[in-house]
């Protein structure tokens, strides 16, 4: 056998993924689109004030892939169906945003789909506080306000700063995130939501300005 060969092998029958994926955590999220009065909608939630994780933050219906779910997109409609209180035939798919990968949420997968406009919403109230709509023409000519968070790495004790080259660099090490804040009436888009949501805005053609003009303000 050549030198390489077992490694050709190898990698030939290997699909790539998300390195890491095995362990991290699958959730799944739908980005519910409804027409009102004419024109296109986008629905979001208001979790539930009684939850311990998110308390009242605004999110996409969604939620962890079960291993009963055939598909990332099937566990997204599942979770709007749990918690919008709506049927299957309500909800008709339209298509996957990019995957978003995170530290602390792992892996997240955005799908996007058309709510019936009849389908009567009755909301699960221990997952959800009340549902809202904003129009898709706000959405797309608002400019959000961009901040920063800043994350700090602090190496647990035993950690061999000692064995690496350059190790100030990595003592108690920073890292800065951009966060775009999204407001409409008396409600504030923000997080992971608003980062879903400026990706889907981007796809779908916005005439809001690009990330280096909307408007900055100190955190």
């Amino acid at each position: 056998m050549k030198p390489f060969e077992d490694i050709k092998q190898r990698l030939e029958s290997h699909t790539p993924n998300v390195l890491g994926q095995s362990q991290a955590r699958h959730s799944a999220v739908l980005l519910p689109l409804i027409e009102k009065n004419g024109e296109p909608h986008l629905l979001f939630e208001v979790r539930s004030k009684n939850l311990k994780r998110q308390p009242g933050e605004i999110c996409f219906p969604g939620g962890r892939i079960d291993p009963t779910d055939k598909t990332p997109q099937a566990a997204s409609i599942r979770e709007a169906v749990e918690e919008l209180g709506v049927s299957y035939d309500d909800i008709q798919p339209i298509g996957q945003l990019d995957l978003l990968v995170t530290p602390f949420r792992g892996i997240i997968y955005p799908f996007v789909a058309e709510l019936n406009p009849n389908a009567k919403l009755n909301p699960n109230t221990y997952e959800v506080h009340e549902v809202f709509t904003v129009p898709l023409s706000y959405l797309q000519q608002y400019q959000p306000e961009l901040h920063h968070m800043t994350i700090q790495f602090k190496p647990s004790a035993g950690f061999p700063l000692d064995a690496i080259a350059n190790r100030s660099a990595y003592k108690e090490r920073k890292h800065t995130i951009p966060e775009f804040f999204y407001f409409y009436q008396d409600y504030v888009i923000w997080g992971l939501t608003a980062r879903i949501l400026r990706h889907f805005l981007e796809l779908i053609g916005t005439s809001a300005p690009s990330e280096s003009h909307v408007l900055k303000k100190e955190s």
